[in-house]
């Protein structure tokens, strides 16, 4: 394949209403599948939701009943891997031909997690990435990954990754997924500030690899929380499509795959440019459990 058509999907959750979310859902991939995308990208999230502004009733060392009741309904509205929701983005990508990475709240257990799933048309959910740090207050909501899910998913449509927002400025997270060989750099993503397209751009640069950046465009009782800022870019840093600042949308740019090799040339932060004489990094993928079963 020398080419391929990818879409950022822009839009907000409906807060505490997944159901009435995954409605909003369907609509934005079906619309970007009939303009041509075969690779569809949703924000951080998206099915579970953002709570931009809520504190959860929480202070140093106390924690209210009102919070805590806020905190059932959010966890009601998270959903699970082997759940109706995913099991709908499957039926999605299978009808309409085409791969989905999207931003979830995962409920495991009593924890959850911010996820990205990826779906393909024909094998359904392949694999799933966990926010390894949740960022200030999203620690109170959400349990960390581990490096047992930090996939590079091999498609017909390139090697596909995942950054949930701010792990894009961990460098080692990046150095190891650059190490995996990915090609489409998906971030779903909140921070809709003018500075995360920079780093959309130095990931690109860096990595050389095409990044699909998706986030929330969120507003409560006609105040704009979360203002975009979705964008794609090139392996060489070039703005292909975005950044997008005017509401609920979608990007669609075609991807020159050849970009890729001509980026290599130089440049490859894990071959040529690495230096591993004098730099070393160690990962650790196994899943970190509380309790083991053997035997």
């Amino acid at each position: 394949m020398d080419s391929v058509v990818v879409a950022a999907v822009q839009a907000g959750s409906v807060l505490f209403d997944t159901a009435a979310t995954l409605v909003k859902a369907e609509q934005w991939i079906r619309e970007a599948a009939a303009d041509g995308a075969r690779l569809v990208v949703l924000p951080e999230a998206f099915l579970g939701g953002y709570p931009k502004g809520f504190d959860f009733g929480i202070t140093v060392g106390s924690r209210s009943p009102e919070g805590r009741e806020l905190f059932r309904r959010y966890r009601e509205a998270a959903v699970e891997l082997d759940g109706p929701e995913v099991a709908r983005l499957a039926e999605l990508a299978a009808e309409l031909d085409i791969h989905l990475v999207a931003g979830v709240i995962e409920r495991d257990g009593g924890t959850l997690y911010c996820t990205a799933v990826f779906v393909d048309p024909r094998a359904g959910l392949v694999a799933h990435h966990r926010k390894l740090m949740p960022t200030a207050a999203e620690r109170y909501l959400w349990g960390q990954g581990d490096g047992s899910t930090m996939p590079a998913v091999r498609t017909d449509v390139g090697v596909l990754g995942a950054a949930i927002c701010w792990e894009n400025y961990m460098p080692l997270f990046r150095q190891t997924m650059y190490a995996k060989g990915v090609q489409v750099w998906c971030a779903p993503t909140v921070d809709d500030r003018d500075q995360w397209q920079a780093t959309m751009r130095h990931i690109a640069l860096e990595g050389r690899c095409f990044v699909i950046s998706a986030n929330q465009y969120f507003t409560q009782d006609g105040t704009v929380l979360i203002n975009g800022g979705s964008t794609i870019i090139s392996p060489l840093g070039e703005i292909l499509a975005g950044p997008l600042r005017t509401g609920e949308g979608i990007l669609r740019a075609e991807l020159d795959l050849a970009e890729l090799d001509r980026g290599y040339f130089d440049f490859d932060s894990v071959g040529h440019y690495a230096r591993p004489d004098v730099f070393t990094l160690s990962v650790d993928e196994s899943p970190h459990r509380t309790v083991v079963r053997r035997g």
